[in-house]
């Protein structure tokens, strides 16, 4: 990564893409699975359908088809990138990072890569993490993702749960420039009282998983929903107002807010605590359904590329999300919103790959260009034969007369 450098830098959007996978579950589906219906969903929610990823599909695939896309709206190679940075709550393993696989599927050689766990608030917790990468000098291009694959975690005769949730991912590129522009105010807030509103109990260390767990449906996602509801509301209005504020704005300055897609009811009281008509607020919930981190990167592209964007236009990316989490960050938009729709276009789910593990024995092979490289005398050479451990000896036995 670079080193830090004093000269005053900015944290501009130059790329941005989403995927989301082609399966839609509508609420009528619902109902032939669940005590529900379509016009109770609507009224309580304004979520109408929501995308399902078929079963080749992992956080990470998803993730890497939004982040090429994002890559090639930026106008950069994917070795451009110095840090990948991937917002989720559902990753493809506990470890390694889903960023790490991330990485390779784009095929990216240099950055460095960290999953960032803040559940909705994810996408907006890794993108400040960005622009701190960024202005201190430390990297010159971020790709930031949030990317969730909820449905696998949905008990389907839950319908207080199972109606609001769906899969996708979106992406973008922070880049440095010393024009002026980009994020401007950012505001971040985590109160923890409200910790088990919203949860999975199993699945960590407190509780791994056994048979009770498994059992007990302790691996899907639990939430409040009348408690969730009231924070919500409160701190989104004023995690927004903070981050205009921050910025040397007033809510009238801003074109558009790109809110988390959980509620509508939620956006509605956002908009009503911020004295806003709702068309200052971008919705697509009645499409995708609450994708978590997802959210707001998906948001953010398909306002974009409708045109909802324009150059010089201050935008508040806002969301609130398990923890309880809130963050929100004020954008000056300073790239030209045509080349999103290029950037889709360019790349194709189907030619990206994430690859698998070979088996429990072998499960990641040294590939070939990998051993090539552990093969090159580099400054500092370690004798490998000292520190690997091979077989032990067997134990000397003392025999006694």
């Amino acid at each position: 990564m670079n080193q830090p450098d004093p000269q005053q830098r900015y944290a501009h959007v130059t790329g941005w893409g989403r995927y989301v996978p082609s399966q839609v579950l509508t609420n009528h589906d619902l109902e032939r699975m669940v005590d529900t219906n379509d016009e109770w969903i609507v009224a309580r929610t304004g979520i109408r359908e929501r995308r399902v990823a078929a079963a080749h599909e992992t956080t990470a695939s998803m993730a890497a088809v939004a982040s090429l896309r994002a890559i090639r709206t930026a106008g950069l190679e994917p070795d451009d990138i110095d840090l990948i940075l991937l917002a989720t709550l559902t990753p493809d393993y506990w470890m390694p990072s889903t960023a790490a696989l991330v990485k390779e599927a784009i095929g990216n050689t240099k950055a460095a890569a960290m999953d960032v766990a803040a559940a909705c608030s994810g996408f907006v917790y890794a993108y400040a993490s960005a622009q701190a990468y960024i202005t201190s000098g430390m990297a010159r291009h971020v790709l930031v993702i949030g990317a969730e694959l909820l449905t696998r975690f949905l008990d389907y005769t839950d319908r207080s749960t199972c109606i609001l949730f769906g899969d996708g991912a979106g992406a973008v590129v922070l880049s440095a420039s010393d024009e002026r522009g980009g994020g401007l105010g950012i505001e971040m807030t985590t109160d923890p009282q409200g910790a088990y509103m919203i949860w999975l109990p199993a699945g960590g260390a407190k509780a791994p998983p056994s048979a009770g767990t498994i059992a007990r449906g302790e691996h899907y996602i639990r939430m409040e929903g009348k408690e969730t509801y009231r924070f919500a509301t409160k701190t989104m209005a004023t995690t927004a107002l903070e981050s205009v504020r921050r910025s040397g704005l007033d809510p009238s300055d801003i074109a558009l807010f790109i809110p988390h897609q959980a509620n509508i009811r939620i956006v509605e009281a956002v908009a009503k605590g911020l004295d806003l008509p709702m068309e200052r607020m971008f919705v697509n919930l009645d499409k995708y359904g609450n994708t978590s981190a997802a959210s707001v990167p998906i948001a953010l592209a398909e306002a974009v590329n409708e045109g909802r964007v324009q150059v010089g236009d201050n935008v508040v990316l806002v969301a609130f999300g398990a923890g309880f989490t809130s963050g929100a960050v004020t954008i000056q938009w300073t790239t030209d919103p045509a080349r999103g729709i290029a950037g889709d276009a360019a790349v194709s789910p189907h030619d990206v790959t994430v690859r698998l593990p070979v088996d429990w024995d072998s499960v990641d092979p040294i590939p070939d260009a990998l051993a090539a490289i552990m093969a090159q005398p580099g400054t500092v050479d370690v004798p490998l034969d000292d520190v690997v451990p091979g077989e032990p000896e067997p134990a000397h036995r003392e025999v006694h007369a």
